[in-house]
């Protein structure tokens, strides 16, 4: 009688499933593998052995000849009466009195497994809700594709074979090996079985938490949750915690969480919210205590242009606002724990707003913003997908496009080399939109890009042997530097001549942004996306935090052209990526009066068929440069087999 009432409910979830898949215009029965190859180019067989398998994971049958016997849930459909139906039911009796302990036979296809016998173990074992089935699994190796799917699955393939781990998914490349730096390990160690086990209770601690807190509804899978977890609280320390701990951890990071899984996570806020400027004017008197606003560095400012350039914007806020803010430099390291210790002290010492102006201290940010949520805290970086740390960044490729004009028109033997620095999200958008620059006022005009980080490469010999003395490479230099090799410049007798720098007003933009706070944009702009979403302020011309300052040496006509276009890009008449674009392998990347949209621009993975070049990938990184490009790096540059500079 109880095998009979637990084949109804069993029959009844089936049912259920077969409507909800029909009325979507869905296969309703199990997927069948034979169908599914009958399509794909398999290179072989490889016998995994008989070993544990995740339930969930398997999805389907071999054959077609039991499949219209059961759901796509793999719930029974046939009548109990049915010699099916008994047999089902004595499976269920036997496995709750002894257990099913003979393995099913299985084929595994994609991390996907189809059963070639015991279909209705299968059933009987998803039904109880048992979480794994003990299988003979022999794998279907497909042909190597440049399909996402594909390489993904590729990569867990050779995940597999250091871990024999079976039950971690991931949907981005890269993220296998991401998980092993993250447990401490390399990409050639092979784990111990207890290793093995300490993971595998880690995961089962983190999925519990992960489902009681709605993840599996999440358009995510549970390893890239995983996988985000492990770079805010070390794997050392996670895998001591109880499920309750991981929880309570996960309830505070929740937002980002939910962000992995949109497709349109990041919201760009392209120019300063239009609130009327006597608003601004008013600050002064409205504001009764200053607000203490934080900048935190990685280095000493007198080491670092970068920092230099934001320790000046700092300065002007004292200069012009001092009466509302007071400002305080901090210094910390990237290494352990220190930046969040740093950080988390400056919030319990009443600071407002903190801003952090290295993509390395986004980790540090996320967990102590995670215990502020009144800080306001912020990193200088583009296109991060976070809900409770904001960043942002300068459209510098629009001062780039009027200072590759300049190379362009300036320049006799149509070669103009170019030194970028790390292949980040920006970077490649900065490199073309310079050469589409040089492409308008010389038609035969090529860029020679280089890379500053690149090892074991000679800069200085490459432009030398191929006849380049006009140059563009970083935008400013520290007060200790005495080079003259900033912005465009040309070499003349081995004397760098300087014709045009583009620059960023951090000043400017730190004020407007301070502003915008004060009179109350932040929680606006929150609320104006209407869904949960990271917001990027991305600033240009049309806000005043960049410009392009000419040599009194150019000649009079090129400067007037470039004031024209400056004039026309900052009141959005002109666009440096309006179409046709075609990449260097002759694709068309935008067509005939089409304009790539933002999104397009910041991810930018692609060079203009002017530039003469690559994009280098991690690998062939100075080891003080792959850190910044772990975290901020185009998807292609964080791959593996790139050695090509040039």
């Amino acid at each position: 009688m109880l095998s009979y009432e637990e084949y109804l409910k069993a029959q009844k979830m089936g049912l259920k499933a077969f409507k909800a898949a029909a009325s979507k215009g869905q296969y309703p029965y199990l997927p069948v593998l034979d169908e599914i190859l009958s399509h794909v180019d398999i290179d072989g067989e490889v016998s995994l052995g008989t070993i544990n398998i995740p339930l969930d994971q398997v999805v389907g049958t071999s054959t077609a000849g039991r499949t219209q016997a059961f759901a796509n849930n793999f719930m029974p459909l046939l009548e109990y009466k049915s010699e099916f139906g008994g047999k089902w039911s004595r499976l269920l009796d036997y496995q709750i009195k002894e257990g099913i302990h003979d393995a099913v036979k299985v084929y595994e296809y994609m991390n996907r497994y189809y059963v070639v016998e015991g279909n209705k173990r299968v059933s009987v074992l998803k039904y109880l809700g048992c979480p794994t089935i003990t299988a003979e699994v022999t794998r279907k190796v497909p042909r190597r594709t440049d399909d996402i799917s594909n390489r993904i699955y590729y990569e867990f393939m050779d995940f597999y074979k250091l871990t024999r781990i079976n039950y971690i998914e991931f949907s981005k490349l890269g993220s296998y090996d991401k998980l092993l730096a993250a447990v401490g390990k390399n990409t050639e160690d092979v784990w111990t079985d207890d290793e093995c086990m300490d993971f595998s209770s880690f995961h089962v601690a983190f999925y519990k938490a992960f489902k009681e807190n709605g993840g599996l509804k999440l358009n995510i899978t549970t390893g890239d949750a995983l996988l985000f977890y492990l770079t805010l609280y070390p794997y050392k320390e996670a895998k001591e915690m109880i499920s309750s701990q991981i929880k309570a951890n996960l309830e505070k990071i929740w937002s980002e969480i939910v962000l992995l899984g949109s497709e349109d996570s990041v919201e760009l806020l392209m120019d300063p919210t239009e609130e009327k400027k006597i608003v601004d004017s008013m600050l002064n008197k409205i504001i009764t205590t200053k607000k203490k606003v934080a900048f935190v560095y990685d280095k000493e400012p007198s080491v670092s242009d970068w920092i230099y350039g934001h320790e000046l914007g700092r300065l002007h806020l004292n200069d012009v606002m001092s009466d509302i803010i007071e400002t305080k430099a901090f210094i910390t390291s990237t290494v352990g724990d220190t930046a969040e210790e740093d950080l988390e002290k400056i919030c319990k010492d009443g600071f407002d707003i903190i801003f952090t102006v290295t993509p390395k201290l986004i980790k540090a940010c996320l967990k102590v913003a995670a215990a502020h949520p009144d800080v306001k805290i912020l990193n200088c970086a583009l296109n991060s997908s976070h809900k409770t740390v904001r960043t942002y960044y300068t459209r510098m490729y629009e001062a780039k496009f009027l200072t590759g004009l300049i190379a362009g028109a300036m320049c006799p033997n149509d070669k103009i080399g170019y030194i970028a620095d790390y292949p980040i999200y920006g970077a490649t958008a900065n490199v073309n939109a310079f050469a589409l620059g040089a492409r308008m006022t010389n038609p035969r005009a090529q860029v020679y890009l280089t890379w500053s980080t690149v090892k074991n490469f000679d800069i200085d010999k490459y432009y030398k042997e191929n006849d380049i003395t006009y140059i563009s490479t970083q935008e400013m230099i520290t007060p200790q530097a005495n080079s003259r090799q900033y912005g465009l410049y040309v070499e003349q007798d081995d004397t760098p001549r300087n014709l045009a720098v583009s620059m960023y007003h951090w000043g400017a933009f730190y004020e407007e942004l301070i502003n915008s706070i004060l009179r109350g944009s932040w929680k606006v702009e929150e609320s104006g996306s209407g869904e949960t979403k990271a917001l990027n302020y991305w600033w240009g011309l049309s806000a005043g935090v960049i410009d392009v300052i000419c040599s009194g040496t150019l000649p009079i006509g090129i400067k007037k052209l470039v004031e024209l276009v400056k004039h026309d890009i900052t009141h959005g008449l002109f666009h440096p990526f309006t179409g046709p674009l075609t990449d260097q392998d002759g694709n068309i990347r935008c067509d005939d009066t089409d304009i790539l949209k933002p999104e397009d621009i910041i991810t930018m993975d692609w060079l203009v068929d002017n530039v003469i070049g690559t994009i280098p990938t991690i690998d062939v990184l100075h080891k003080e440069a792959q850190p910044v490009v772990e975290l901020r790096g185009l998807d292609n540059t964080t791959e593996k087999g790139g050695t090509s500079v040039l």
